[in-house]
């Protein structure tokens, strides 16, 4: 019994390890084939990073950019974090002072529903601000949701053609159009 243990045991540990290394070897070679057969020319382009020609604005554009995600996701707590940011930074930006006070009403807001509403004045002052400064690449899209502010209409600033709505959120996540795009 011993002696078959000895014989097998090392035997079947080897028609193992081949049959794996086998089915992994055949797999990678799939896989190859299958990479090979891509055209890496007609593949698209990734869009070009959004960079503004004011670098101060550039950077209080990427606190915009976590202000209107915490909006899209109704989340008030980072939503106050991200205004915050932004009246720090608006603070240093020609012509930012009506975009800072705006930001510290979403800070001050009760909740998401006065954070939202105070975004709308913020965003129409950040439109305004890129517009002025223009873009160094990338493009921005000023979109619109016409439900927003009581059937008003509510406009932000996006980096994708894709709308995710930060007046309503989950309720209305797809609500809007582009209604700009500034290159």
């Amino acid at each position: 019994m011993k002696q078959f243990l000895k014989v097998t045991c090392p035997l079947a540990a080897a028609v193992l390890l081949a049959a794996c290394g086998g089915s992994a070897t055949s797999e990678k070679t799939a896989a190859k084939e299958d990479h090979a057969g891509h055209d890496h020319a007609a593949a698209p382009a990734a869009p070009a990073a959004v960079q503004l020609k004011d670098d101060k604005l550039n950077a209080v554009y990427q606190h915009y950019v976590h202000l209107t995600n915490a909006l899209v996701k109704g989340d008030a707590a980072e939503a106050k974090i991200a205004g915050n940011a932004i009246e720090t930074g608006a603070k240093e930006v020609t012509g930012g002072d009506k975009l800072a006070a705006d930001a510290a009403k979403i800070m001050a807001a009760a909740d998401i529903d006065a954070q939202r509403t105070a975004y709308s004045s913020l965003s129409n002052e950040m439109i305004g601000l890129v517009k002025k400064s223009g873009l160094s690449s990338g493009a921005l899209y000023v979109d619109f949701c016409p439900m927003a502010m009581n059937d008003k209409g509510g406009y932000w600033i996006s980096a994708s053609k894709d709308i995710k709505n930060p007046y309503f959120g989950d309720a209305m996540l797809t609500c809007g159009e582009v209604k700009e795009t500034v290159q």
